[in-house]
C-alpha cells in the first residue's frame, strides 16, 4: 500500500462536493420483552430517539470524518424536517451553502425502529418524484458556482432514486467538471444508471449493476465481472469501473486492467450506510490520485467497519488508520 499517513494526513482539508437526494435517518432505540396483546407484534419500549444526516447526507458525515471539508448540493423541503435538517448541519458544523429548499417536496425521513440493538421497522416519508425544470436550472447555477468559487477536488454523485439527480443535470455538471479538469464520481441507482457518461470513476453494487445492465443473474466469477465492466466501458466512456462485492470485496477495472482486493472477515451488525462510506473514501483517494489497490483496501475496511455497529454511521478515522497501517 502507499504511504498511509501521507494519505491520511492529505485527506485535511479537500474540498469535497456531494450532488444527490439527502434524508433524516430517525431512529428509535427501545427494550423488546413482550409480544403486543393487541397484535402478534413486539413492543418497544422507547429508550432514546435519534436523528442524524441520511443519504447522501452521509457521505458528507464520512467525508467530513476523514478530515475533509464535505459541502451538499441538493434539495430539501420547506418543512418542519428541513427545518431539522438544516439544524443537523449547523450542528455538525457543515456548510449549508450548496442546499436548497423545495415547495413542492417534502424532506425525505426514514425512521428507523430498533428494538434489542436489531432493526424491527422502517417507515419512510418520501416522494421520487422529479424536481421541475426550474428548481433543476437553479442546482445546477448553484453547483457551477461552488464550483468557480472553491478549490473543488472531486464531485460526487450520490444517487438514491428520489428525484434531485436527472439525465440531463448529470449530463451539465460533467460536461461542466470536464471543462476545469474536476474528477467526478458516480455511486448509481437504477433510474439514472446509464446516464453517468465519461465519468472519472463509476461505483455501482453487485445488485444495482446486475438490474443496470438488464444481467440474467449477478456476476460470480472475475471472469462474468470483466466482461459487466467492458460492457460498462463502452457504452459509459467511464475512466474507472469498480464494484462492491459485499463481504467478497472490491471489484476494479481501468483500462482493461482488473482485480478483486478481498477485506477482512467481520461480525456484521448492520450494512445500512456502509456505500455510503466506501464511495467517500473512493472520492477522497481519487482526488488525491491514490492507486485503485490502496483505495480499494482502505474502502474495504471502512465499509468493514460501519458494518460492525447498528445503525448508519460514519467511519471512524483514527479506527481505520490503525487497521490500514497494519496492512501496510
Amino acid at each position: 500500500m502507499a504511504d498511509i499517513n501521507h494519505i491520511f494526513e492529505s485527506f485535511n482539508g479537500l474540498n469535497i462536493l456531494v450532488i444527490g437526494d439527502v434524508m433524516i435517518d430517525s431512529y428509535i432505540w427501545g427494550r423488546v420483552d413482550r409480544i403486543s396483546p393487541e397484535a402478534p407484534v413486539p413492543v418497544v419500549v422507547l429508550k432514546k430517539r435519534e436523528e442524524r444526516l441520511g443519504g447522501a447526507g452521509n457521505v458528507i458525515l464520512n467525508i467530513k470524518a476523514l478530515g475533509a471539508n464535505p459541502i451538499i448540493c441538493s434539495y430539501i423541503g420547506a418543512d418542519d424536517n428541513g427545518k431539522r435538517f438544516l439544524e443537523i448541519l449547523d450542528e455538525e458544523g457543515i456548510s449549508k451553502e450548496g442546499l436548497l429548499q423545495s415547495n413542492h417536496r417534502p424532506t425525505t425521513v426514514k425512521t428507523r425502529i430498533i428494538g434489542n440493538n436489531h432493526q424491527m421497522l422502517r417507515v419512510d416519508e418520501e416522494t421520487e418524484e422529479d424536481i421541475d425544470q426550474s428548481e433543476e436550472t437553479a442546482l445546477l447555477e448553484r453547483i457551477k458556482s461552488l464550483t468557480q468559487k472553491k478549490k473543488i477536488a472531486a464531485v460526487v454523485f450520490q444517487d438514491y432514486n428520489k428525484g434531485v439527480i436527472s439525465e440531463s443535470l448529470i449530463e451539465s455538471v460533467v460536461n461542466h467538471c470536464k471543462s476545469i479538469d474536476i474528477p467526478v464520481i458516480a455511486d448509481p441507482k437504477k433510474k439514472n444508471f446509464l446516464a453517468y457518461k465519461n465519468i472519472t470513476l463509476f461505483k455501482p453494487n453487485l445488485k444495482e449493476l446486475t438490474e443496470g445492465l438488464h444481467l440474467d443473474k449477478a456476476p460470480e466469477s472475475k471472469e462474468d465481472l470483466d466482461n459487466a465492466a467492458t460492457e460498462l466501458q463502452n457504452q459509459l466512456s467511464n475512466k474507472i469501473t469498480l464494484i462492491t462485492l459485499s463481504d467478497k470485496g472490491i471489484y476494479y477495472n481501468e483500462n482493461g486492467n482488473s482485480t478483486i482486493v478481498t477485506g477482512e472477515k467481520i461480525d456484521v451488525s448492520d450494512v445500512s450506510g456502509a456505500g455510503d462510506t466506501v464511495i467517500s473514501i473512493v472520492a477522497a483517494c481519487v482526488a488525491l490520485n491514490v492507486d485503485l489497490d490502496t483505495t480499494s483496501k482502505l474502502a474495504n475496511l471502512a465499509g468493514g467497519q460501519v458494518c460492525e455497529k447498528v445503525g448508519v454511521v460514519p467511519v471512524d478515522k483514527t479506527l481505520l488508520l490503525e487497521k490500514a497501517l497494519k496492512l501496510s
